[in-house]
């Protein structure tokens, strides 16, 4: 027989470092740090990022990767503020996850990704007894209209500045 509990709903504002992409994921196993470390490393050897990626049972630690310390320790902070189990942050530096995001997917121990942005990130976590654990993300803001054919000019002018398109 089931047994009815109170179920508490926050949100917790993620402070992305200056510079920076997040990915936000779920994942299932301990491996989770170390094996996103090489997806990160060998797709975008230039890359810097710190990786962290939280422990649901047994010692219910915060395992970390990554070389870039500040990023590592920025990684740390966003997860203990959401404070739920089998969640994954990694920061990105020099990179943007366009490339790596699919290598990330694939990845055999991520469940899901939650988003992957520079935008101001809120995180929707449900608490209960048990604990914590991530509901979604509310990335950046709101639309403000509808794109018009200036707009649509400047997205593509923007994209083939960057290299995206040709």
């Amino acid at each position: 027989m089931s047994k009815e509990s109170h179920m508490e709903l926050n949100t917790v504002a993620i402070n992305i470092p200056e510079g920076c992409n997040i990915i936000l994921g779920q994942t299932h196993f301990i491996k989770t740090a170390e094996d996103l470390y090489e997806i990160v490393a060998t797709s975008v050897p230039q890359a810097k990022f710190g990786i962290a990626f939280t422990e649901a049972s047994g010692p219910c630690l915060i395992r970390t990767e990554g070389n870039d310390k500040s990023l590592i320790a920025a990684c740390v902070d966003a997860l203990q503020a959401i404070g739920a189990g089998h969640v994954f942050c990694v920061y990105l530096r020099n990179v943007f996850p366009i490339n790596i995001l699919n290598q990330i997917k694939s990845c055999s121990e991520v469940c899901c990704i939650y988003c992957a942005t520079a935008n101001a990130l809120e995180v929707i976590v449900a608490s209960t007894a048990q604990g914590k654990g991530i509901l979604g993300v509310i990335d950046g803001s709101s639309p403000k209209g509808v794109e018009t054919n200036e707009d649509r000019i400047t997205r593509k002018d923007f994209l083939r500045k960057i290299g995206y398109k040709l």
